[in-house]
């Protein structure tokens, strides 16, 4: 049977939420775009799937990209590293202890209730996001290593508001709800209870469906650095995000690069209209200032739906 952790229910078994599952699908095709804020009430699947990425990430050979979970009540020191005094040396000798970020390199990081995180570890998070760098200083020791990763966060907002300065570093948020036909709220159900019962052999049943996931993100993470945007759609995403209000630039670049790895994930070689709507809401949940933008982008989660992974 194949190795299942007893918090990792497999991606591929999650029922419904397509627009959240190809969110974070773009994000790991192009890290680039900067992770996924999932916003929604609880029992909405948000940590579920946000979990079950850890499986479905493309690995390196043997070696599998790091999952680091940031606890609630994580101190800052366990985020960011730490000295410790060598005693077998001189009094001022002190070794540095890597932190949750040095340990996210290159993979994803995860914090639950983002929303809640206090003040003082948002500001250290946004001090190094944009390029990487994170600084340690104490007692006179300091020590700086890259850490460049892709965030995932959830929150739910009857808990409390996100800080618009950490909003803006997601690159991508989804807005998840309870909208679940009667076929799918007992499909919940009957899946979970044969899970419980059994997790190493219900992962093993989804195992196929996980490596094809797996294997089709790989291909599209291969294409995408030759997927070409014309102007026209790149100054068709201006216009967009300029009527929605938006601050800066920061939407324009990461909805360029989500549209691109959207056109990766279907198999294109050039973006279409279709692939800069399918992104649109995703890119301007949290950062219109003004009415929801075009209807158009209510029809954009098709696109996963109609994904062919093989089975």
């Amino acid at each position: 049977m194949t190795e299942c952790k007893p918090s990792s229910f497999p991606f591929t078994a999650v029922v419904g939420q397509d627009a959240l599952k190809l969110a974070l699908i773009l994000t790991t095709i192009n890290p680039l775009i900067g992770g996924v804020i999932i916003s929604g009430s609880r029992g909405s699947a948000k940590s579920t799937l946000a979990r079950g990425l850890e499986d479905v990430v493309p690995r390196d050979g043997e070696l599998s990209s790091p999952f680091v979970t940031l606890p609630l009540g994580a101190s800052e020191q366990q985020v960011l590293g730490s000295f410790t005094t060598d005693s077998d040396r001189s009094a001022n000798a002190s070794t540095f202890q890597p932190g949750l970020l040095a340990k996210a390199h290159e993979g994803i990081l995860y914090v639950d209730n983002v929303n809640l995180l206090p003040d003082s570890l948002i500001d250290r998070l946004l001090d190094g996001n944009l390029s990487g760098l994170y600084c340690v200083e104490h007692a006179g020791h300091s020590y700086e290593y890259v850490s460049q990763f892709t965030l995932i966060g959830t929150m739910n907002r009857e808990e409390g508001v996100l800080r618009p300065q950490l909003k803006d570093r997601f690159g991508l948020m989804v807005e998840l709800s309870h909208d679940y036909s009667l076929e799918e709220r007992v499909q919940i159900v009957r899946l979970r209870d044969e899970y419980d019962q059994d997790n190493q052999g219900f992962c093993e049943a989804f195992k196929y469906k996980q490596r094809n996931l797996r294997q089709s993100i790989s291909l599209a993470r291969e294409r995408v650095s030759m997927v070409k945007c014309v102007d026209a759609l790149r100054m068709d995403i201006a216009s967009r995000c300029q009527d929605a209000q938006v601050e800066g630039l920061r939407a324009d670049i990461v909805w360029v690069r989500a549209a691109i790895a959207h056109a990766a994930w279907r198999g294109a070689q050039t973006v279409s209209i279709d692939d800069v709507i399918a992104v649109q809401e995703f890119v301007l949940a949290h950062r219109r200032k003004r009415g929801r933008a075009n209807d158009d982008s209510l029809s954009s989660i098709s696109s996963f739906a109609n994904k062919r992974t093989p089975s």
